[in-house]
């Protein structure tokens, strides 16, 4: 990270590492909107970049011509899945094929609509009691000291506790997910090492997992997953990891990354805390508000057909970094697009994407964010960052803060 040539153009130079774009990106977005609302750049072997909201729905809704067999912007691309969507055999090959997510027309429907059933409000309703459960025990284990660190005690806790439980898989191996998720999504970003070996790391414990359900059926996630047919036909093991590759990277970066992005709103803003906890009718409001104003997910797209949106030229086989976050700050659609209004009451936010691979765990997201919020204002109402200059945020596909030390009363 240290190594890469400073950004000369945010226009025709940017580069989504550049320590600026992770600690600050809404004025460089602004600034981009305003000049040169879908900017490029050759790095990462040519790259676009738009942030109107307009043309970030156009290319999500475009299934034609922007492919999601890529989505993510890396500097050394994975191998492609083949047209047939057969990935390789040996792990090594790091396809990092996760249907539904990386699944084109017509195969993604199919994908889509296997995993649908888990997760309903029904469903995700379900897991509520326990979700309180396990925000109530972190909240308990640094209640009383005075202080903690928000991402790392709590944040990045929740969704890790509640996915393991949804997949059966032990709670104990925590810190074995999120150290895939490091490798992946953050050093995998810019080298291929640290991401083939998580990728290798992830399938040989899948394959393990799977093993042990076809000896012992649970009622768990991956037990359905090797009940399920589709198109007919049961999934393969390879379909089997790819998405629980997916239910697990998906399942947890995301939603830690925005409880910590609420985490610290409320660190610096007393009038919404107290807002908060004195009208908690409000709860509903303010989630939406936080996941539209800090939304975590930037997912990408690959050029699969020459074409022009908003009066841009993208070429074939090029990347576009498709920021749901830029387009959830677009003044055109959102009124007042810089503040955060937790009783915003018009908020068509696209945090959770758009188009055809919209998130399939939004409500699973919602519940956890707002389970996790009550829970801390219920023992923590009154707290504040410790020092604004020791946050520190990811870098890559998911942004929120990854340490975040706050102190309360």
């Amino acid at each position: 990270m240290t190594d890469r040539p400073p950004v000369s153009d945010w226009a025709t130079d940017f580069d989504h590492l550049d320590p600026r774009w992770v600690t600050e990106p809404y004025r460089i977005w602004d600034e981009l909107r305003r000049q040169c609302p879908v900017a490029h750049s050759e790095r990462y072997n040519g790259v676009y970049f738009p942030s109107r909201y307009a043309d970030v729905r156009a290319i999500a809704y475009d299934t034609e011509h922007f492919s999601s067999r890529r989505v993510v912007v890396r500097e050394v691309p994975p191998r492609a899945p083949s047209g047939s969507e057969k990935p390789k055999s040996s792990p090594a090959a790091s396809t990092l094929a996760s249907p539904p997510i990386t699944s084109d027309p017509p195969h993604h429907r199919p994908a889509r609509m296997v995993l649908l059933p888990a997760f309903t409000p029904d469903a995700i309703s379900r897991l509520e009691t326990r979700a309180r459960k396990i925000c109530g025990d972190l909240v308990d284990r640094f209640a009383s000291d005075g202080n903690c660190d928000a991402a790392i005690d709590y944040a990045q806790h929740v969704p890790v506790v509640v996915i393991a439980h949804m997949l059966g898989l032990p709670e104990g191996d925590g810190d074995r997910f999120r150290r895939w998720i490091h490798l992946l999504l953050h050093e995998g970003i810019a080298e291929n090492a640290s991401f083939a070996q998580a990728l290798a790391e992830m399938d040989d414990y899948f394959r393990v997992q799977i093993a042990n359900r076809r000896s012992v059926p649970g009622e768990d996630l991956i037990t359905f997953l090797l009940g399920a047919r589709m198109e007919d036909q049961p999934l393969s093991d390879e379909h089997i990891i790819g998405t629980l590759r997916l239910l697990l990277i998906a399942g947890i970066d995301t939603t830690w990354s925005a409880i910590g992005s609420c985490l610290w709103h409320l660190a610096q803003n007393r009038d919404d805390r107290r807002r908060l906890v004195s009208e908690p009718e409000l709860m509903p409001l303010a989630v939406e508000e936080f996941l539209r104003a800090y939304a975590p997910v930037t997912m990408a797209r690959q050029v699969a057909k020459e074409t022009t949106v908003g009066g841009c030229l993208f070429k074939e086989r090029e990347m576009v970094l498709l920021s749901f976050p830029a387009a959830n700050r677009d003044p055109e659609i959102f009124p007042q697009a810089d503040r955060v209004l937790i009783d915003r009451a018009e908020n068509r936010h696209a945090a959770f994407g758009l188009g055809i691979h919209r998130c399939i765990g939004s409500n699973l997201a919602r519940m956890e964010i707002t389970v996790a919020l009550e829970e801390w204002l219920a023992r923590i109402p009154d707290f504040e960052l410790a020092d604004p200059a020791s946050v520190t945020w990811s870098h890559g596909p998911v942004r929120g803060p990854r340490k975040l030390p706050v102190v309360f009363r």
